[in-house]
């Protein structure tokens, strides 16, 4: 993709996390997306077939991007420039949200949070999937179960940290976390 068309996507990326911050996904119009980012309506559909497309292409970039930095710890943003990264990966994914990157704790507060909460689902199921797989005891529990499980609690963590006013680290977050998780792994 050259550079003019990255422009192009960028702006319209930005207007839809515009207006999915003030009004719900459903009442959004592509016309309003086009106005907002000043893009003709040939140039929105050269880039998305549909607004569920740009939807899509919207979790993908913004949880794609914390999903694998929280699973590369290399990738670490300077957020150990005072010291190590956390051995844990929700830690690591916890501070990724902390930071707040690209907005995305408006996206998962807003009135449209339910699609943002079930792509990041989706995405941390991956996640957990690499990094937990063979950790699972119990063989009575089908793996894709334990998963959805751990996922799901996570992202009701999340949600009540950011309902909250984010009041705990992401370090004492992820010992909640791992406190809860553990006996099942």
């Amino acid at each position: 993709m050259d550079r003019r068309q990255q422009k192009t996507r960028a702006a319209i990326f930005s207007a839809f996390t515009d207006l999915l911050s003030r009004k719900s996904y459903s009442h959004i119009t592509v016309q309003e997306i086009i106005d907002a980012a000043d893009v003709g309506r040939t140039t929105f559909y050269a880039h998305f077939e549909t607004k569920d497309d740009l939807l899509r292409a919207l979790c993908e970039k913004l949880f794609g991007h914390i999903i694998s930095s929280a699973a590369d710890c290399t990738h670490t943003h300077g957020l150990y420039s005072d010291g190590a990264a956390p051995e844990s990966v929700f830690c690591h994914l916890l501070q990724h949200l902390q930071e707040n990157d690209r907005n995305i704790i408006a996206l998962l507060s807003c009135e449209s949070s339910e699609l943002f909460l079930r792509c990041f689902k989706d995405s941390l199921n991956g996640l957990i999937q690499t990094q937990f797989a063979d950790r699972c005891r119990n063989r009575d529990i089908p793996q894709d179960f334990l998963i959805n499980h751990i996922s799901g609690s996570f992202v009701e963590m999340v949600l009540w940290w950011i309902r909250g006013h984010r009041k705990q680290s992401p370090e004492a977050l992820d010992r909640y976390f791992r406190a809860v998780i553990e006996p099942l792994l």
